[in-house]
């Protein structure tokens, strides 16, 4: 008690019953050989927890103490639980026990039926002297839509919603679009969805799904005025054009892919020959430019090193073999070619999935006839890694993880048939000088 103000003045000592009648929740401490505490002997309408300390061993290395608890009857009970019997020692631990214990008996008062309506009245008069004393006079124009009180200041701007918003959304964005059926030479209305994750087109009639890939799978897009056409994984492409009257379209699903793809619009480029019918560039069985004479003409177009080929002479390279390709290029009287650019680090855009399937696929034999498995990363790298023989002498066969028996159920709307990648024996195999 000598921390309580004294006053040697007054025999009731009222400043430190003030402090103390006061409070909600009350700590007793006791020395040893104190006589039993008991609420009775403290009065007030605050007051409806008592926690008594009492120390054991004091100043000693074996202090320990005793705590105990004494409510009124509307307090609930609350926690933590004291153990029967225990005595806690000197302690970090002790100390958060007792706090969250004074914390909680607090929380647990303030729910009885006493504090609870004493709330109440506060609060009633509270709004009581605000509505009488701090009500205002102005009247409200109920013409204008949100309109409220200013004194004088300044009118605040309307915020403007960005443009475009929608189109950064997690979830799918649709368009209404007509879908190229090239098997069947017709075309199919559907609904285009594009998510951060996939796009899909559903077909309106029978709300099939007739396409469906991966956002990252998506390695560009050559857009016009009207129509659209995505090429994904390969060089596999899908083609769809909007509504009339609905031109817009095109520019919201161009800045929707930008925005969930790593995809980037295609480049038509006219490639002319030198003096001995070169093209100045040489091409893997992928598609992807692994070589370019610098400042030839190929060059000066604008093609570059890892630069992907999806179509020649309006052919998709998809449906193309490495000797199909070749050909094509040797023989066209004018190459167009469509390129997709690669990224700026110089490596080519892949799809997810073309990732995970090609270093899977390719082997050859060795001059001395063991099976070599070949890698194919885009720097130059002829290095053949040798892998495990079965005893007959045959490479073990490998799946890709990406292959799937159900793959063939969701076959897409394409251009071409899908043609399998054939092995090449050379990673940037060069042209014949007549090419």
């Amino acid at each position: 008690m000598f921390l309580l103000p004294l006053s040697l003045c007054f025999s009731l000592q009222l400043l430190r019953k003030r402090h103390i009648g006061n409070d909600i929740v009350t700590i007793v401490f006791q020395e040893p050989g104190a006589l039993p505490f008991t609420p009775k002997n403290i009065r007030s309408h605050f007051q409806h927890v008592f926690v008594i300390v009492k120390v054991h061993n004091p100043c000693t290395e074996n202090v320990c103490y005793s705590v105990a608890v004494s409510r009124s009857k509307d307090v609930p009970p609350f926690g933590p639980p004291i153990p029967k019997g225990v005595t806690f020692p000197k302690s970090a631990v002790f100390r958060d026990f007792l706090l969250a214990k004074v914390i909680n008996g607090e929380n647990a008062a303030h729910k009885s039926e006493k504090f609870r309506a004493m709330a109440t009245r506060t609060r009633q008069e509270y709004l009581k002297d605000l509505a009488e004393n701090f009500a205002s006079t102005a009247t409200v124009d109920s013409a204008v839509k949100f309109s409220f009180i200013t004194l004088g200041a300044k009118k605040k701007e309307r915020i403007k919603p960005r443009k475009d918003a929608h189109l950064q959304s997690v979830g799918a964005v649709t368009w209404s679009v007509v879908a190229r059926d090239f098997g069947q030479s017709a075309d199919v209305e559907c609904l285009l969805g594009i998510s951060n994750e996939f796009i899909v087109l559903v077909e309106e009639e029978s709300k099939n799904v007739v396409f469906n890939c991966s956002c990252r799978d998506v390695i560009g897009w050559t857009s016009g005025v009207m129509s659209i056409k995505i090429f994904y994984e390969r060089g596999e492409c899908v083609m769809f054009s909007v509504q009339d009257s609905c031109g817009e379209d095109i520019r919201e699903i161009v800045q929707r892919l930008e925005t969930v793809t790593r995809g980037c619009e295609t480049v038509e480029m006219t490639l002319r020959r030198n003096s001995l019918g070169q093209l100045g560039f040489h091409v893997n069985f992928e598609g992807i430019v692994a070589d370019v004479e610098a400042f030839g003409y190929a060059w000066k177009a604008g093609l570059r090193q890892g630069s992907r080929l999806v179509e020649i002479c309006k052919v998709a390279v998809a449906t193309l073999t490495h000797e199909q390709m070749i050909d094509l290029l040797r023989t066209s009287v004018t190459v167009k070619v469509v390129v997709i650019q690669p990224y700026d680090d110089g490596a080519p855009r892949r799809g997810c999935s073309e990732l995970y399937r090609i270093p899977m696929v390719e082997y050859k034999l060795d001059s001395e006839g063991t099976p070599c498995e070949y890698k194919t990363p885009f720097r130059r790298n002829t290095t053949w890694h040798r892998v495990p023989t079965t005893p007959a002498g045959q490479p073990l066969q490998r799946g890709s993880p990406t292959q799937c028996p159900e793959r063939g159920q969701c076959q897409p709307i394409l251009q071409h048939s899908q043609a399998s990648i054939p092995r090449s024996t050379s990673f940037d195999r060069k042209l014949p000088d007549s090419s």
